[in-house]
């Protein structure tokens, strides 16, 4: 199992709108200012996240994206299956037939891995992530740098 980018910016997605959703909806533009991912590709993501029911849009002034269940109901696992990515180790996607058309001798092996890689990520929700120390750290630095960014373009306001 490799995960891909798709994977890894779906999670880091998901962890911005478990942190952040307290306060309102939260805007892909803002996620994309904060984690470094394209607007043009959280939208993609957030259509299987939606699809999944695992975040719903709210739609008018002040919309965005909400977390679609509660964080403690969102494994690390359910976002990578939400947006197409496999947790099969195996060469064969599990089908054995990975060595010409048979079972090879170390399927079992990646299977067994498989499963436990999958129940690792299973075991892991949105709320336990979001409560380790160093996680919430990085996220306040995050949303300072990003405010401040934020404020830096805004556009001045000039008296008539």
């Amino acid at each position: 199992m490799k995960l891909s980018t798709k994977g890894r910016y779906a999670v880091t997605a998901m962890m911005d709108l478990a942190i952040n959703d307290r306060s309102g909806p939260v805007t892909l533009a803002d996620i994309s200012s904060c984690q470094g991912i394209s607007l043009s590709y959280l939208e993609q993501l957030f259509a299987k996240l939606r699809k999944a029911k695992l975040v719903e849009g709210v739609r008018g002034p002040g919309g965005g994206y909400r977390l679609g269940k509660p964080a403690n109901a969102i494994s690390v696992a359910d976002i990578i299956l939400a947006v197409d990515e496999s947790i099969d180790s195996t060469q064969c996607q599990g089908n054995e037939d990975c060595h010409a058309g048979d079972r090879c001798m170390t399927h079992k092996l990646w299977e067994d891995l498989s499963h436990r890689l999958y129940e690792f990520l299973n075991g892991i929700t949105l709320a336990d992530f979001i409560k380790r120390p160093e996680v919430r750290r990085i996220a306040v630095q995050q949303n300072t740098t990003s405010s401040h960014i934020n404020r830096m373009f805004q556009p001045v306001a000039r008296a008539s």
